[in-house]
């Protein structure tokens, strides 16, 4: 449990926003101690990165509209958000439920590294790996990232049971942060299905069109990325709000912690209408 580690005054995200590299490097180093298990998994994503960064003007070639290795590029970057942060709140558990965050770190580093090898395996075959159905093979593969892609919510509702069951250390407002960015990130999860549920992320036209630049959200139509993007990445901003709060405003710190959530789910709430309406976030000529 990190709390061991790290005096009062430095207990949670700021050791991963500080600017100064020492101390993102001991949080890190820290972050290892306490799970090693998302700590291994997120440094494979940082060396997934890496090759998919230095494939990218080497392969010239294009998948609905980009280049082949930017989706496994971004994909890796997210992972390594994603299962960095997780470990790093749930550290803030209790004794008593860390052999649960052990268990469900297995499950959330196992099915991330099989997304992560069907996505690459897709992209040197140079096909998508996401709705494609086009061959046996490639349907065997999309369904396999959809197992796992279950397994990993399956461990988020996990994780979110043992943030409100158990009390984590930290001021109010960052422990309300942690369990409403758990809860909004898991809303942004259930939000993909939508696009598994249409084959394709663009609602009033077809994947591939034009897109903004380096992230490719269509600027054409609707896009429901957009609103499983923000909702995923509740997981960081809300304990960090929260956290934030806590020093700059103590006594309403929880209240504007949860006015702050609700504000962000209304913002994903309101991109998912936008994109089911078949408009894009950015309208481009």
């Amino acid at each position: 449990m990190k709390t061991t580690l790290l005096s009062a005054a430095d207990f949670s995200p700021l050791s991963a926003v500080a600017p100064s590299a020492s101390t993102v490097g001991d949080a890190l180093r820290l972050l290892h101690r306490v799970n090693p298990v998302l700590s291994y998994t997120g440094w494979l994503n940082v060396a997934l990165a890496v090759l998919a960064l230095a494939l990218l003007p080497l392969d010239q070639r294009h998948v609905t509209g980009a280049l082949v290795w930017m989706k496994p590029l971004k994909f890796a970057l997210s992972i390594t958000a994603f299962v960095w942060t997780l470990g790093w709140l749930l550290a803030d558990l209790p004794a008593a439920a860390q052999r649960s965050v052990q268990l469900l770190s297995w499950g959330v580093a196992v099915s991330m590294m099989v997304e992560q090898a069907v996505i690459f395996t897709q992209a040197a075959r140079g096909t998508t790996s996401h709705y494609n159905t086009a061959s046996a093979l490639n349907a065997i593969l999309f369904g396999l990232m959809g197992v796992f892609i279950l397994v990993n919510t399956l461990m988020t509702v996990w994780a979110l049971y043992l943030a409100w069951r158990y009390q984590p250390f930290g001021p109010a407002s960052y422990v309300w942060g942690m369990r409403l960015g758990l809860l909004v990130f898991l809303v942004g999860s259930v939000l993909g299905g939508f696009m598994i549920h249409n084959m394709q992320h663009t609602v009033g036209a077809p994947d591939g069109g034009p897109g903004l630049p380096g992230l490719g959200w269509s600027t054409r139509a609707g896009d429901l990325r957009i609103a499983h993007f923000l909702g995923m990445h509740a997981l960081q901003a809300l304990p960090l709000l929260g956290w934030a709060l806590s020093r700059w405003a103590p006594q309403q710190a929880p209240g504007l912690t949860w006015a702050g959530a609700a504000l962000y789910a209304g913002a994903v709430a309101g991109l998912f209408a936008l994109a089911m309406a078949g408009r894009p976030l950015w309208a481009m000529p």
